[in-house]
């Protein structure tokens, strides 16, 4: 595992004090690199006062706008939900997604997503992760604190580390890099416009078919190579459908 590689992600913090809670859950276990997006009342007194030994992690995290600028160039995104959805995506504790985590981290940019206090990760949050992460807190009260989830996951990652177990099968030596979530970004919106040029998909009635068809690739994993000729058969569809228009 490379815990330079990996980025704890915290989405629309509300409250301060738990950017530094997390900087020093974080640090506890070796991981140095925070991005918030759009955090509300940051900086404040409050969060470098949480973050106590953990200050340089939290004075050196990056602030964005946007979840898509957060994870642009990550390659393999993993977003925590305690939460059931009403299309089932690839879901596993944290225990497993660490093995996951640690795996990917060894080659590539992986970021994990933690979502707003109240409310988690928005679905549409959501549909961006390659895989969901899910702390199973028992049934008779399962709010965790934000600092306190990031230390769960953080922890298994540590424990990955020190057990280096980081050879799983999966996509070891893989011949082309993997694409990033920004590239997939602009795959979905060309994806989507190319169903709707030759009347797949009914922008007025779209149903759940690109949320499925995110969960599709999302799961398997496009690579540069596959994503190019993807994108080379859509643009290609789209030349055919406008001479058959005319």
């Amino acid at each position: 595992m490379n815990p330079d590689n990996i980025d704890i992600v915290l989405v629309h913090t509300t409250h301060s004090g738990n950017i530094g809670g997390v900087a020093r859950a974080m640090k506890n276990m070796g991981l140095t690199r925070l991005t918030l997006v759009a955090p509300q009342g940051y900086p404040a007194p409050e969060a470098t006062w949480r973050a106590a030994s953990a200050a340089d992690v939290m004075e050196n995290a990056r602030v964005v706008d946007t979840l898509e600028e957060a994870i642009a160039d990550c390659q393999f995104v993993v977003g925590t939900s305690a939460r059931e959805r009403r299309i089932p995506w690839p879901v596993q504790d944290a225990r497993r997604c660490a093995e996951r985590i640690a795996e990917h981290s060894n080659s590539e940019r992986v970021a994990i997503l933690f979502g707003r206090e109240d409310r988690g990760l928005l679905n549409e949050e959501l549909q961006r992760c390659n895989l969901h992460c899910h702390i199973p807190t028992h049934e008779g009260y399962q709010s965790l604190n934000l600092a306190m989830a990031v230390q769960i996951v953080a922890y298994e990652c540590r424990m990955m580390q020190l057990e280096d177990r980081t050879d799983l099968p999966e996509d070891a030596e893989w011949d082309t890099p993997f694409a990033t979530a920004d590239d997939m970004t602009r795959f979905f919106v060309h994806l989507e416009e190319t169903l709707v040029d030759i009347e797949f998909l009914n922008p007025q009635a779209p149903r759940q078919l690109m949320r499925r068809l995110k969960r599709l690739y999302n799961r398997v994993r496009l690579d540069e190579m596959e994503l190019n000729i993807l994108r080379g058969i859509l643009t290609e569809t789209q030349k055919t459908a406008g001479r058959h228009s005319d």
